[in-house]
C-alpha cells in the first residue's frame, strides 16, 4: 500500500508516520513543510509520486483541492478531519460519486462500537435523559467534537430521531425539555480525546465513556480505513462499513 499523507507534518500526521509500515508513506503535504522520512510538498500539485490513496489529517479548507486530485488520479481519500460545514459535506457528496470516499467522526475502533452501544442503549431507555460531554486539548478548533455529534445522531436514531441537540446551557433556561440531547464541550492542557454519553433516569444513572489514552489509535484506524478502501467502488464509506464483517 502507498500512500500520499496530507497534513503530514501536524502532530496526527507525524503520528500516522510512526504507526504506517516502512515505506508506506511515499509523500505528504502540509502547508508548512518540514522534515519527514519522505518527501513533503506544500500543495498536491507538486505530487510525482503514484500512491493507492489519500489519508488526510489535516483541515477542512482545501478541501475541494484534496479531493480534485483525487477525482483526477482515481484515488480514496480517507477524510479524518472534522469541522466541515454544511458546503463542504455537499462537496464530499458530489465527489463520493466519482471516487470512494471514507468520512468519520472518529477512527478509533473503541468509539465506534461506543456508537453502537449507545444507540442500542436509547432504544431500551425511553425515558431517560440524555447528555453527551466531551473533552479535548486546547489546541482542538471545532466545538463540539465530530464525535460527539456522531454519538448524538446515533443515540437519536435509537429515539427514532425525535430528539433536538442542545448545545451547552447558561442562564434561567426553565426546566430541561425531554426531547432535549445535552451536548457539551470542555477544553484543557493536552486531553487527547474523552466522549460520556450518560443517560439519567429516576433514580439511576447509566454512562457509557471512550477515553483516547493516545493519538496511536486515531492513526492505526486511519491506516486500516485507507486499505479497506483500496479497490472499493465510488461511494461515502464510514467505520460501519470497515466494522461490517466484525459485527
Amino acid at each position: 500500500m502507498k500512500l500520499i499523507l496530507c497534513g503530514a507534518c501536524g502532530r496526527m500526521g507525524k503520528t500516522v508516520a510512526e504507526c504506517a509500515e516502512q515505506n508506506e508513506i511515499i509523500c505528504g503535504v502540509d502547508l508548512y513543510p518540514s522534515p519527514m522520512p519522505f518527501p513533503v510538498y506544500a500543495s498536491f500539485s507538486e505530487i510525482t509520486e503514484q500512491a493507492d490513496a489519500v489519508i488526510d489529517f489535516s483541515s477542512a479548507s482545501g478541501l475541494a483541492e484534496r479531493l480534485e486530485y483525487c477525482a483526477k488520479h482515481k484515488l480514496p481519500i480517507v477524510l479524518a478531519a472534522t469541522g466541515y460545514t454544511a458546503e463542504d459535506e455537499e462537496v464530499i457528496a458530489k465527489y463520493a460519486k466519482k471516487i470512494a470516499v471514507f468520512k468519520t467522526g472518529n477512527l478509533s475502533l473503541g468509539v465506534n462500537v461506543l456508537q453502537l452501544l449507545v444507540k442500542k442503549a436509547a432504544a431500551i431507555l425511553e425515558d431517560f435523559d440524555v447528555e453527551i460531554i466531551e473533552r479535548h486539548h486546547n489546541q482542538k478548533k471545532d466545538a463540539p467534537s465530530g464525535t460527539a455529534l456522531m454519538l448524538a445522531n446515533s443515540v437519536n436514531e435509537g429515539y427514532e430521531n425525535s430528539k433536538e441537540f442542545i448545545y451547552g446551557r447558561h442562564g434561567v433556561i426553565g426546566a430541561r425539555d425531554k426531547k432535549e440531547i445535552g451536548i457539551h464541550a470542555v477544553r484543557g492542557g493536552s486531553i487527547v480525546g474523552e466522549h460520556e454519553v450518560m443517560f439519567a433516569g429516576t433514580d439511576e444513572i447509566i454512562t457509557l465513556s471512550h477515553s483516547a489514552r493516545s493519538r496511536k489509535v486515531f492513526a492505526t484506524g486511519a491506516l486500516k480505513a485507507a486499505k479497506c478502501l483500496i479497490g472499493k467502488p465510488a461511494g461515502l464509506y464510514d467505520m460501519n462499513d470497515m466494522l461490517a464483517g466484525i459485527v
